[in-house]
């Protein structure tokens, strides 16, 4: 195993940059610079020297095989955040023997394959990283911490149990059984097709929050959604003009609305037009309001634009407000009025729907749940009709899925492409 060694923090001026060492050689390495190192999770102040220059005073900890993040002998460097310093300290180890750069989410990795983590803990660590509003961070930290596989793991006892119990009918076939073991199996495998379900229920959501949600500012031409986008977004971000048709293209900025992750789509103005390319932007704007979470109608008097109908939790208001003398239920991008409380009506609504997630925040966790939620129906209708054997193997195969959610078994080919959204360092 290869001794490896990335700048942690980000690149650039700092206050402190923390370099990390991993692997068998992380102390030899860390000693070459500093000299005598600091009792495991202790810290200490050392001077760190390389042929015969001194590189910088650095705070150095240093962590054993089996109590560190990667599960192997790890030091860290917590060093001044020069680029000069970072830059002569990476050099230095970089010259020593056994040791290489490490690769994107090397260190993450390491600690997958030692058994620090899981993959679903893996998966809560890039969202987490990637988290930018306060409802992403609770659900990545959620999962992070272990949440799936808790849940995980109290699946898998109870199947283990009912598994054990179908085995015994299976070993005693030739004896007579004192006790049915059928309601006590049906039991078990039905509360975890019923948290199962439960589960799957709420995944959509819980990618949304993930991902983003969707607006959708729908309206006739020249209606303010333009100039409505960019006051909820705080900047220029649409081309605003008299000129109706001025959109033609979905107009996406991604926002924090109230610690809610949001993505406010200003579509193409509905109308029926004769100009080809203002054409292809209706039909687009149409597609992508269909696909939205919620869609936000601005009006002129409470009339809809043609080609759509109402959903019940579509907002509807009416636009321009700075030009509705008494009208206080309008809003008015250009001068802000109603936007306050537009903005309640969308979080309050979303986050009705955010309270109905889930766990599972990837299709990938989706896929795992299915199967096993297949196989244990398969297996309840085997029971009542008496096929151990076969109940047995159902059973099985939905062990063998939820193995697969926390990748314990065929998950190779998933790591490449989870890792390489980390960056190096982490």
């Amino acid at each position: 195993m290869d001794t490896i060694y990335a700048l942690a923090t980000a690149r650039g001026r700092a206050g402190v940059a923390v370099i990390r060492i991993s692997g068998p050689l992380a102390w030899e390495a860390s000693a070459a610079l500093a000299g005598a190192l600091p009792e495991p999770r202790h810290s200490a102040l050392r001077r760190l020297r390389w042929a015969g220059d001194v590189l910088d005073e650095a705070l150095v900890l240093v962590f054993e095989a089996g109590r560190s993040f990667t599960g192997e002998r790890v030091v860290e460097l917590h060093l001044h955040g020069s680029i000069a310093v970072v830059s002569a300290v990476l050099s230095a180890l970089g010259e020593q023997p056994g040791l290489r750069p490490a690769e994107a989410g090397e260190f993450t990795r390491r600690a997958l394959e030692n058994g620090r983590l899981d993959l679903t803990q893996v998966e809560g660590l890039a969202d987490l990283i990637d988290a930018e509003t306060e409802i992403q961070r609770k659900q990545a930290l959620r999962i992070f911490s272990g949440a799936i596989s808790a849940k995980t793991e109290v699946w898998r006892m109870r199947l283990i149990r009912a598994a054990a119990l179908i085995e015994a009918t299976i070993d005693f076939a030739d004896e007579e059984v004192p006790v049915d073991v059928g309601p006590e199996v049906m039991e078990l495998i039905g509360s975890v097709v019923s948290d199962i379900r439960d589960n799957l229920r709420g995944a959509a959501v819980s990618e949304r929050i993930r991902d983003g949600f969707e607006v959708a500012i729908i309206g006739v031409p020249n209606a303010g959604k333009s100039t409505l986008l960019n006051a909820l977004a705080g900047r220029e971000a649409a081309i605003t003009s008299e000129i109706a048709g001025t959109t033609r293209d979905v107009i996406e900025v991604r926002m924090d609305l109230k610690g809610l992750p949001v993505t406010l789509l200003d579509t193409a103005g509905l109308r029926d037009t004769g100009d080809i390319v203002e054409a292809m932007g209706i039909e687009r704007a149409q597609a992508r309001a269909k696909a939205a979470d919620l869609r936000v109608f601005l009006t002129e008097d409470d009339v809809l634009p043609p080609g759509v109908n109402r959903e019940p939790e579509d907002i509807v208001v009416r636009g321009k407000a700075d030009l509705r003398c008494g009208d206080g239920e309008a809003v008015s991008g250009l001068t802000g009025q109603g936007i306050d409380r537009l903005v309640d009506q969308i979080t309050h609504l979303l986050d009705k729907r955010a309270a109905g997630g889930s766990l599972m925040v990837r299709e990938r966790h989706r896929k795992a749940l299915r199967s096993a939620e297949l196989s244990l129906s398969a297996a309840t209708v085997e029971i009542e009709s008496g096929q151990a054997e076969i109940v047995a193997e159902h059973i099985r195969f939905a062990l063998r899925s939820l193995e697969t959610l926390v990748g314990r078994v065929d998950v190779e080919d998933l790591l490449g492409e989870i890792f390489s959204s980390f960056c190096i360092g982490k």
